[in-house]
């Protein structure tokens, strides 16, 4: 199986189902293996104080709260359901992230073949132990956590016999800046806890995924939209349909490219060694009874004559015909 490649619509539906529905067809246009909602009730999340964070302030202004605009970006059940029939009939997984308990018990019920966890539930235990006895595959977001909080949270999944994990380095701001991905953090949560890992990545380019797919990430989530210039928080930081092309065939060269770690030559290799290589021939005009010393040869192409590497074998030994100055030498010819 290759790289899972999992396309983040977000809440970038704005509370709109069939907005929804149409990045669902944007997802399936580009060829992503899963696109990706969030499911909660914002009541339950949320407090009517609490303030938001500083890429939403950007993205919104400050005149309403954290629960005012989350509130606005709330899909009801009923939408999810309908959601999933369509990426069923569509052929593509439908995913979303259970922000609440109760939202976990709907997704659980609706036949989700997953449960993605968010970044912000990684300290959350108790909500992780639930999740974790409802012993679907998890993958686990890991922004804003030390090495010692991801440790904690797979504790708290094992400890539930939930042992089929995936654990996403992740940095929560949106954009991420080159300086602040830190990929190699990724290399140290699979060596330290032997787990596969992948990359939710939420920079402006592909390079950071690309960079992932080579390090040896096995799932790779990305945020698009319809539109950057949408109103709403995430929008700014996600592909538009064409970027989210992009990425995908970025991700997916990538993968090829990595191949199967066997060095051999390529087919195409293989047909251009004749042209490429070189092989052992006559120095000058040399005639019959000869016998050949290594001034008397020289290696040039073609490559379809004896390898360089065997001229050990050739010096010393007598000329059966004569040749012409840069004629291949054969074993018939000795």
């Amino acid at each position: 199986m290759g790289v899972y490649i999992i396309a983040e619509a977000g809440v970038n539906h704005n509370g709109d189902i069939n907005i929804a529905k149409r990045l669902i067809d944007t997802a399936v246009d580009a060829g992503v293996d899963a696109v990706k909602f969030q499911t909660f009730k914002t009541e339950k999340i949320v407090g009517k104080f609490a303030n938001k964070a500083t890429y939403q302030i950007e993205n919104t202004g400050e005149e309403e709260s954290q629960f005012e605009m989350v509130k606005k970006l709330e899909l009801s059940y009923e939408a999810f359901r309908e959601l999933k029939e369509y990426c069923d009939k569509k052929g593509i997984t439908f995913i979303s992230t259970p922000d609440e308990s109760d939202s976990l018990d709907f997704l659980a019920e609706l036949g989700v073949p997953l449960i993605k966890i968010g970044s912000t539930e990684v300290t959350n235990l108790k909500f992780l132990k639930q999740i974790a006895r409802k012993q679907l595959p998890i993958i686990l977001s890991t922004g804003m956590s030390t090495l010692g909080e991801v440790e904690n949270a797979l504790k708290a999944i094992y400890c539930e016999g939930n042992h089929n994990i995936t654990i996403m380095h992740v940095t929560t701001d949106y954009p991420t800046m080159p300086e602040d991905v830190n990929l190699r953090a990724m290399i140290t949560m699979r060596d330290a806890f032997k787990v596969p890992v992948g990359y939710s990545d939420h920079t402006l380019g592909n390079e950071a995924a690309v960079a992932a797919v080579a390090l040896g990430a096995v799932t790779i989530e990305k945020h698009f939209t319809l539109d950057k210039n949408m109103e709403g928080p995430d929008h700014k930081a996600s592909l538009n349909p064409e970027e989210l092309n992009i990425f995908v065939k970025a991700v997916r060269d990538a993968e090829k490219m990595l191949g199967d770690g066997i060095k051999n030559p390529t087919k195409r290799e293989e047909s251009i060694m004749e042209a490429a290589r070189r092989s052992i021939v006559a120095a000058r005009d040399l005639k019959e009874g000869t016998i050949l010393d290594e001034s008397m040869l020289e290696f040039k192409r073609p490559g379809n004559g004896l390898k360089p590497e065997l001229i050990s074998f050739i010096i010393g030994r007598k000329l059966k015909r004569s040749l012409m100055e840069d004629e291949l030498i054969t074993l018939d010819d000795i």
